[in-house]
């Protein structure tokens, strides 16, 4: 048993990986201020559900709402608790172009912050990254040893600067350290305004759909159960490699179009999309394809999920909500 920080406990992927931990055995502490970003309410329902688990589980749960750029809350967040999984940050790269300043106060602000509370090699740490990192890549699949350092996004940047304030943190005092680079978690859950749920949302309500470039930008998709594997054995190993710092992908390892997305979820839902065409967006980038050869090695992660057996997971989901009044229409 170990008690295990959670950022970000109440969002999307946090939230799952909450309930599988207590479903396990750990105890659980999140941090969350349930930000603006979107509805609240979603927010809480997610939480709600992790708290049915503890129960089912007969495991400790504490929740702590609190912003991650006030270091005293970080600090007492942390205390008494083995690791920490920072997954709290302002996430997307089309709103990153809007507050930059905001993303880079809240995103690394609060990484300091929680990077602080541990100055030895105690506590681990898993600090949850992205695959915007690569940014236009043109080297396909993305390795973990590619170079990283041309971000096209002020969110992708972050999440850059993230791993190297976690390099040097580990340098520093010691701390066993993981960042994990998401590649594009879908599944139930997930944040309205990403693509999979706001497409579904669209052409259940008989809406056009946005499609950016012609729909040949390809993403590797990844469901969140597979994610949260990933984080589970992430968190496991953290510390026993021997570098004590390690950057792992955890992604899909298989890449579908913008178009071929659209088509399966409308498959999905029994209904044609209507399509409307629209430039290319600033940020974007052409494709993101996960090498997962390091994270197979190391942590035995391997993805389960095909993204048309996920998206079907999603649209059952979607609809279950909807029709219990849990979602926005």
């Amino acid at each position: 048993m170990t008690k295990i920080l959670v950022t970000g406990g109440a969002g999307f992927i946090g939230s799952h990986l909450s309930e599988r931990l207590l479903e396990r055995g750990d105890d659980v502490r999140i941090l969350d201020n349930f930000d603006r970003f979107y509805a609240r309410s979603l927010k809480v329902a997610n939480l709600e559900n992790v708290r049915a688990t503890a129960q089912a589980a007969g495991r400790g749960l504490e929740f702590v709402e609190g912003d991650i750029r006030d270091a005293d809350t970080c600090e007492r967040s942390a205390e008494d608790c083995e690791v920490i999984v920072h997954l709290a940050a302002l996430a997307g790269v089309r709103p990153s172009l809007e507050e930059p300043a905001r993303y880079w106060d809240v995103n690394l602000v609060g990484l300091q912050n929680l990077l602080s509370t541990t100055k030895d090699a105690s506590r681990r740490f898993v600090f949850g990254s992205s695959s915007s990192v690569y940014g236009g890549n043109e080297k396909v699949p993305f390795s973990e040893a590619d170079a990283v350092e041309e971000p096209v996004s002020p969110y992708a940047a972050t999440k850059r600067a993230g791993e190297l304030c976690c390099y040097t943190h580990h340098e520093l005092y010691g701390t066993p350290i993981s960042c994990l680079r998401f590649f594009t978690v879908y599944g139930p859950r997930q944040r309205p305004e990403m693509a999979i749920h706001k497409f579904t949302r669209l052409i259940e309500n008989g809406q056009s759909v946005p499609m950016f470039g012609d729909g040949s930008s390809s993403r590797d998709y990844t469901y969140v159960d597979d994610i949260v594997d990933g984080v589970m054995r992430a968190i496991d190993r953290c510390g026993e490699v021997d570098s004590g710092y390690r950057i792992y992908n955890l992604g899909g390892s298989a890449t579908t179009s913008l178009a071929e997305l659209i088509d399966t979820i409308g498959d999905a839902l029994g209904k044609k999309p209507d399509i409307e065409p629209l430039p290319f967006q600033p940020g974007d980038v052409p494709k993101t394809f996960a090498d997962v050869a390091r994270s197979r090695d190391e942590l035995g992660y391997e993805p389960k999920v095909p993204v048309s057996e996920g998206i079907r997971r999603f649209v059952k989901w979607y609809r279950e909500a909807r029709e219990h009044g849990e979602l926005e229409l």
